[in-house]
């Protein structure tokens, strides 16, 4: 797709979702409908619409809602998608444009807060992965330490391309009772510490990951509850944009003004196949664009940050 294609899809998208949105086409009011003459004048939606909000585009046809991880309902995050079965080739159409055939590697999935819950995205994209892949060894795992460890040291002994996915507290209890020296093992981390572990730096948690491991990177996956496509990094934490998903960094003290490249902001994410919801998603990371077009991410919006990024949002009625 060239450029000038691409921008026109951009706008068309965000003009469909203007009329048929009425959360986002409230919200943009309450911007005072600012001119949109090119993509980068797009306003994007506080991403606690999604909590507080319905946000749906066009007629009500949801076949599955996607659900956050929180202490009440009323503290989710709600994505109702229109088509399981098109999100889920969504995820695999990029996942193979960054890691090849999904077929070729055995999957070896270690989320146990996610498992433990109902309505996560990620669970039902990682089932999708283990039921392509040729492999017998694809398996979940909560808190079986001891039958994750046998798997991996099963599948180095074959000479089996395997993927460790796992969030990144539960990867880092692990490493912590087991160490190997499987260079080849594609180590994907996501989702952070979600209040099991203290926070550490990513380049901290991931030398250490790669110590235990005996890899010598450590990759990443970026994704949420309220996106249908995700970002991958191949090593040191620094996410290539794609076609469908691609990130903006604004400014902390105003939201609806840009960053300059290198300069930290607010992570403001466009996300073509969200046709159904919101294109548009402010999310409360923060972050930068490096010089290679690639986002890299710093931290989270402290709350009085959030609150001023969400001002007009409270508004919609």
């Amino acid at each position: 797709m060239s450029d000038e294609n691409y921008e026109q899809l951009v706008i068309d998208i965000y003009q469909y979702q203007k009329k048929y949105n009425p959360v986002y086409a409230e919200y943009l009011i309450n911007l005072g409908n600012r001119a949109v003459h090119q993509a980068c004048d797009i306003p994007y939606l506080p991403i606690s619409g999604f909590k507080h909000h319905k946000v749906i585009t066009g007629e009500d046809l949801t076949e599955i809602t996607y659900s956050s991880s929180g202490t009440t309902e009323t503290g989710r995050s709600l994505h109702h998608i229109r088509d399981r079965q098109t999100y889920l080739n969504q995820t695999v159409k990029i996942y193979e444009s960054h890691y090849g055939p999904i077929v070729d590697y055995v999957y070896l999935v270690l989320l146990p807060n996610y498992l433990e819950r109902e309505g996560s995205s990620l669970i039902d994209m990682m089932q999708h992965f283990i039921k392509i892949s040729a492999h017998a060894e694809s398996d979940f795992y909560l808190y079986d330490h001891d039958k994750l460890y046998d798997s991996l040291k099963r599948c180095q002994a074959n000479r089996k391309p395997t993927v460790l996915f796992g969030v990144s507290f539960a990867l880092m209890d692990f490493a912590e009772k087991y160490a190997l020296d499987f260079p080849d093992l594609i180590i994907m981390e996501t989702g952070g510490m979600k209040g099991q572990r203290k926070e550490l730096p990513k380049a901290e948690m991931h030398r250490r990951l790669q110590e235990s491991f005996g890899v010598s990177s450590i990759y990443s996956e970026y994704g949420m509850t309220e996106l249908s496509s995700q970002l991958y990094s191949i090593g040191f934490g620094a996410f290539d944009q794609n076609i469908f998903l691609s990130a903006k960094i604004m400014d902390i003290t105003d939201p609806l003004s840009p960053s300059a490249i290198g300069k930290q902001g607010v992570v403001c994410l466009t996300d073509l196949a969200n046709i159904d919801s919101c294109s548009f998603i402010m999310t409360e990371d923060t972050g930068y664009i490096n010089s290679k077009n690639q986002l890299v991410l710093t931290g989270r919006l402290d709350m009085s940050e959030a609150r001023g990024c969400n001002l007009l949002l409270t508004e919609v009625g």
